[in-house]
């Protein structure tokens, strides 16, 4: 596959970027790849662990499960992370970067 030159303009017919281009793109400003690959990693864990929290959520939330109380908590952390994933892909696209699930 041939790689796109960085500053080539948008398709003319469709007018769109398209997205075999490389991941820098024209708002990406001083942001070292390294960078982009953890903020990903990170991005991936925060789901990973809001994913654990809910499966947890629903396991106390079952009717022959007598802890109650523990299914607001863990909902309530599986909210917390992925809120923090959801920060993290903002910052990743204001950085000009792209989010790799």
């Amino acid at each position: 596959m041939e790689r796109k030159n960085e500053t080539q303009q948008p398709d003319t017919q469709s007018g769109f970027i398209t997205p075999n281009q490389p991941s820098k793109n024209l708002v990406r400003f001083n942001y070292h790849l390294d960078n982009e690959s953890l903020i990903n990693r990170q991005i991936n864990l925060e789901l990973h662990a809001s994913y654990v929290y809910m499966t947890m959520a629903h396991y106390f939330n079952r009717p022959n499960v007598a802890l109650k109380g523990h299914h607001d908590f863990f909902q309530k952390m599986s909210k917390e992370e992925h809120e923090h994933a959801n920060k993290f892909m903002e910052y990743q696209n204001k950085r000009g970067g792209t989010i790799v699930l």
